[in-house]
């Protein structure tokens, strides 16, 4: 009797640990914002990092494209500016005009990763990735970060996220860096 009272235990508990793996933090999705071009999050908590087109005086910058902020989900869901840090080390953006409406986009924490900020066909501009080693809208970064430290992050995945421009399917693209 001992032995099934042992046995259930272990699996009771064997079960509440394998749901808690299953079950993935559920993160807000930014909405309402015609700005928008893509957003970025990352674990551990469900703080936001959105990608939009920057005007000054309302006229399109083009000596600094995009501009990056936090929507703090943890507290209030309030905008909050990155740190100096955060925009020059970890989470900013580099920009390089190529062309009229044509610009390289870089993080300053990865450079390898290219994005552009081209004009559609629509007059709107998008921010285009290759995903999967085609070109798509990006839409989303989800970071998974297991540990580290905060200058040297430990990086599980990188997940990206787009549409196919023609086909407007959903495409994603899970990488280990």
């Amino acid at each position: 009797m001992a032995i099934k009272k042992n046995l259930l235990i272990i699996f009771i508990f064997c079960c509440i640990r394998l749901t808690g793996f299953a079950q993935e933090k559920t993160f807000p999705i930014p909405k309402g914002n015609t700005k928008q071009l893509f957003y970025l999050q990352r674990t551990p908590n469900t703080n936001t990092i959105v990608y939009e087109l920057n005007f000054k005086d309302g006229i399109f910058d083009t000596e600094n494209p995009v501009q990056s902020f936090w929507l703090r989900y943890q507290e209030h869901g309030q905008r909050e500016e990155l740190s100096y840090i955060q925009r020059k080390f970890a989470y900013g953006l580099k920009s390089r005009k190529i062309s009229e409406n044509n610009y390289e986009l870089n993080f300053v924490s990865y450079k390898k990763y290219k994005m552009y900020l081209r004009m559609g066909n629509d007059n709107k501009f998008y921010v285009y990735a290759k995903i999967n080693q085609h070109p798509a809208i990006l839409t989303s970064i989800f970071i998974k970060i297991n540990g580290g430290s905060f200058w040297s992050p430990n990086i599980e995945y990188v997940e990206i996220s787009g549409v196919e421009p023609n086909s407007r399917s959903i495409v994603k693209e899970r990488v280990k860096i």
